[in-house]
């Protein structure tokens, strides 16, 4: 849909010293399966636009924009990540390998989950964890559009996959590095999420994927 397009246009502008590859060679699957085989860890800044399809009593052209959030990202595979959401508002997803945190700040809480919830509770993580991608989604030729290879991911029927909400799953690649990722869900909900300033296979402290709540904070148990 063009208007999607335009939205991912504005994500895109957000990191202006972020350039493109403007070459079709290779594709986003090929991009895709080389950035998944050869990069082991990465950090960088996210842009995420979360909208909803109009209202019958809203104007049809475009779709409502439902909230708007950034951040900062890590990663190291397999399986572990930080998604540092800063503004609006703080929180932080963490994976550990084993299990997933999710603490809130101004709820002073902190969720633990089975790490097998990782996808649901963070799409990104499609990008962060085992370097088998190919034994999870099927992967298809998208295209080019807004100046990106795009590739539409088909989840496996899998045990573990079968709670994944999304109905459409792309990635844009550009110069070998995923900029952009696009979802959808049944209920007509799309996320936008853009990538900048990513550095790739950077050493990364363990700590970093650590997290202890504050004294006096909620702490939730639910594996």
């Amino acid at each position: 849909m063009k208007f999607i397009h335009y939205f991912l246009a504005l994500l895109l502008g957000t990191f202006s010293s972020v350039t493109f590859s403007q070459d079709s060679r290779p594709n986003g699957v090929e991009q895709l399966r080389q950035f998944v085989k050869t990069v082991q860890s990465a950090q960088g800044e996210f842009a995420q636009q979360q909208m909803r399809s109009p209202k019958p009593n809203e104007p049809q052209d475009k779709p409502k924009l439902v909230r708007q959030t950034s951040g900062q990202f890590i990663f190291q595979r397999p399986g572990k990540f930080v998604w540092d959401t800063q503004k609006p508002y703080e929180q932080k997803l963490i994976a550990d390998g084993k299990q997933l945190l999710m603490w809130d700040k101004d709820l002073n809480q902190l969720t633990i989950r089975s790490a097998n919830q990782a996808l649901a509770a963070s799409p990104a993580a499609i990008l962060f964890g085992e370097s088998a991608l190919d034994s999870q989604f099927e992967l298809e030729d998208g295209g080019a559009k807004t100046d990106l290879q795009w590739v539409n991911l088909k989840p496996k029927a899998k045990a573990g996959q079968g709670d994944l909400p999304y109905t459409k799953i792309a990635i844009g690649m550009g110069g070998g590095l995923p900029k952009a990722l696009e979802l959808t869900d049944g209920f007509g909900s799309i996320v936008l999420v853009v990538f900048g300033q990513m550095q790739i296979n950077p050493k990364i402290e363990p700590s970093r994927f650590q997290f202890k709540a504050p004294p006096g904070a909620e702490v939730l148990r639910l594996n």
